[in-house]
């Protein structure tokens, strides 16, 4: 069979030690001759890969134990709305924008809860680059401050954390969570759709501190209430059980390589590998300021949309599939999650500089 490398922005790859290990146990899984899709969410079977799940997880992130982790629905999107639902008391929260996904964060709490916005882009760089992200003066007249470290359309990473003294953090970590470390304390809320680092999509993590539990508004409804699922094991109603077991294995494959560290250092090499060979390209180009430019997505243009759509599908006949830009942008993104390996970074930069000798 033909290697096919996947750059898709999400759902995006599963390891293949994953997909092999969940093809080989689909009708017979912990030796019960029946599907993990079919045992009951309550059965001492999947309770405990529930309970090993979190205690993984936990290994990987150094998760303190004064923090709480769910496994919840409704994507990253649901929690838009989650947050300021479970976290409003001064009546107002500060998100710090960046590009579309953290907009579109700030356009929904704006439902609940009074909403300032800052860009937090530089207005006069050449390049995209970020600002110095220190808030300590203005933040803790806020109930938390949310930002997103990593913009998938954009392909901008944030890699300071914003300093917010003793104000609530949120993060959404959707396309940067277990792709490198970071210091869970410093945050009040980590949330995460699955589909481009975890798993499949259907499943949300949300790691929060317990202090912020148990304050949600009187309209939040219960699968938003986030004291409601923790009493409940995040279980109040049947959860995703086959995104939940695939996620499980997915950070026993981390930990089997050695955890985030590795994972971290894998991602760097592969990113710069990429990045150096767009960098010295006279065909291909990235508007990211090399400090913010993302490890996980590599945007780049021709200069000429004809050119690049040429290229997109060319790719597509050469097994490099989803190599297509964001229709806000358009051009080209590779989407390098922690499933991508190195071969399929070579293989793409082979590629384009053949691309680049036909076309350049």
């Amino acid at each position: 069979m033909t290697q096919v490398y996947n750059f898709s922005a999400g759902p995006a790859m599963i390891p293949q030690a994953v997909l092999d290990q969940a093809q080989q146990e689909l009708k017979n899984w912990d030796n019960l001759g029946v599907s993990v899709m079919e045992v009951s969410h309550r059965g001492k079977p999947f309770m405990a890969l529930a309970e090993q799940s979190e205690k993984d997880l936990r290994s990987l992130y150094n998760i303190p134990d004064n923090y709480s982790v769910l496994f919840l629905q409704g994507g990253a999107k649901g929690q838009f709305s989650a947050i300021p639902m479970n976290l409003t008391q001064k009546g107002k929260a500060l998100y710090l924008t960046s590009g579309h996904w953290s907009k579109m964060a700030a356009n929904e709490a704006s439902k609940y809860t009074e909403v300032t916005e800052i860009d937090i882009l530089e207005p006069q760089s050449e390049k995209t680059a970020v600002i110095e992200l220190d808030f300590e003066d203005v933040a803790e007249q806020y109930d938390y401050v949310h930002y997103c470290p990593n913009e998938t359309i954009s392909g901008v990473e944030i890699f300071d954390v914003p300093k917010v003294g003793n104000a609530v953090l949120v993060a959404d970590m959707s396309s940067t969570i277990l792709s490198r470390q970071i210091d869970v304390s410093k945050f009040g809320i980590i949330y995460a759709g699955a589909q481009k680092n975890l798993g499949p999509s259907g499943i949300t993590i949300v790691i929060i501190r317990n202090d912020l539990i148990g304050n949600a508004m009187s309209m939040t409804p219960q699968v938003w209430d986030y004291a409601v699922q923790q009493k409940a094991d995040s279980m109040i109603n049947t959860p995703p059980t086959f995104a939940w077991y695939l996620c499980s294995l997915v950070f026993k494959h981390l930990l089997d390589l050695g955890g985030v560290a590795e994972v971290e250092k894998h991602n760097i090499a592969k990113a710069q590998r990429l990045y150096d060979f767009i960098d010295q390209s006279s065909l291909f180009s990235n508007v990211v300021a090399p400090q913010n430019r993302s490890r996980m997505n590599v945007t780049f243009v021709t200069g000429n949309e004809e050119l690049d759509a040429k290229f997109v599908a060319e790719a597509l006949e050469n097994n490099l599939q989803a190599l297509k830009g964001h229709k806000v942008l358009g051009g080209m993104r590779a989407s390098i999650y922690n499933a991508m390996p190195m071969e399929g970074i070579d293989t793409l930069i082979r590629f384009m500089k053949d691309f680049e000798a036909r076309y350049a």
